[in-house]
């Protein structure tokens, strides 16, 4: 064995880079014995022992940073539970926004209250249930993020959590948020069974399969808003089923296309379904499903059972219309597709757009029912 120095990159604690002596080179890869960093001019002392064979890039794995410590560890699972995707779990409250003056009516403030207390329950309820999905998620795809320019940042890629540990909590999420789903609503607790299992299908099969990956996640999108549904036990517009379907297909299309075009010739290592994927094909589905949800949501607005006689919802059609073309722009000149939730979050022009929608949906479904 040769003794050797050299210079690795010790993700975790902010992704910081520190050198590291006294590996030994064995044929298996080398073993990494102690590790050093300075934070802002500070020397902090790392240990890290890690098994040989390990790839550079898995040092990240490693005893030592998987043990990082309290604050850091306890923020790498907040992050890794991904709490900006649970803007997802907004379409929960589709039922509750359209069947106000319906099922439930704001002049009465008591049973308002009750009906917002219990589709927020179950709104954090599945937010449980998908913080376990993104967990094993990024345990299985740990080594393929480690190619991504930013997702190789996630804690789990990074080390900052222990694999073991984020499975660990997954199944104790999942279970809870189960248990907790069917004292809400046993039909409630049937569909977030159905929303684990697809997810599952999903992140040990149906990722790698081109066209099924995106239907599979579009899936789950239409189980939030049946979520709601059986919450409430209120009917919901097919159309808006269709709709919801449809726009879910859009995001995904979108967000394999800025994927291909970012990664370049590292699109496989990244996503093993980007293979398949060409950007050509993609802007055709695209092509497809985009139009598609805006007629799917002009047909809602006048054929619902549930909305106002006098066709006042097709007042927000230009608002559809504008978030549709909005999004567009943004995936093909800002290349900003692979992160819906960024853009739901940070993209201004969009949000006021949504805002306006509300507003006037609300005004419409309140002022004319």
């Amino acid at each position: 064995m040769n003794l050797k120095q050299s210079r690795v990159a010790c993700v975790g604690f902010g992704g910081c880079e520190a050198t590291w002596s006294g590996g030994c080179q064995t044929a298996a890869g080398p073993r990494l014995l102690g590790c050093a960093r300075n934070d802002s001019g500070k020397a902090a002392a790392l240990t890290l022992r890690a098994v040989a064979g390990y790839h550079p890039f898995a040092m990240a794995e490693a005893e030592g940073v998987g043990q990082a410590g309290g604050w850091a560890a306890a923020r790498g699972v907040i992050s890794s539970m991904r709490p900006r995707q649970w803007t997802k779990n907004l379409i929960i409250y589709f039922a509750l926004f359209f069947t106000v003056d319906q099922a439930w009516s704001l002049s009465d403030l008591g049973e308002a209250s009750r009906t917002f207390a219990l589709i927020t329950a179950a709104a954090a309820i599945f937010c449980l249930v998908t913080s376990a999905v993104y967990l094993v998620n990024d345990v299985l795809d740990a080594e393929r993020d480690r190619h991504h320019p930013r997702k190789q940042h996630r804690p789990i890629a990074a080390g900052v959590v222990s694999p073991v540990a984020a499975v660990a909590l997954a199944a104790t999420m999942a279970v809870a948020g189960s248990v907790l789903a069917y004292l809400l609503e046993p039909l409630f607790a049937l569909v977030a069974g159905v929303y684990l299992v697809v997810n599952a299908a999903y992140s040990l099969y149906l990722k790698r399969m081109v066209i099924l990956d995106i239907m599979a996640i579009s899936s789950g999108f239409v189980l939030r808003a049946v979520a709601g549904a059986v919450v409430l036990d209120v009917a919901i517009s097919p159309w808006l089923y269709v709709c919801t379907s449809l726009g879910a297909l859009f995001l995904g299309f979108a967000k394999r296309l800025n994927e291909i075009e970012l990664a370049g010739d590292r699109a496989q290592l990244q996503r093993q379904s980007l293979e398949e994927y060409t950007p050509r094909l993609l802007e055709q589905l695209i092509a497809i499903v985009a139009p598609a949800t805006l007629v799917s949501y002009v047909l809602y607005t006048f054929t619902a059972e549930n909305l106002p006689d006098n066709n006042a919802m097709l007042l927000t059609i230009p608002f559809v219309m504008y978030g549709l073309f909005r999004y567009l722009y943004l995936v093909h000149h800002k290349n900003l597709g692979e992160s819906p939730e960024q853009i739901l979050l940070t993209d201004a022009p969009l949000l006021v757009n949504i805002v306006l929608w509300l507003a006037t949906a609300s005004v419409v479904l309140v002022a004319y029912r």
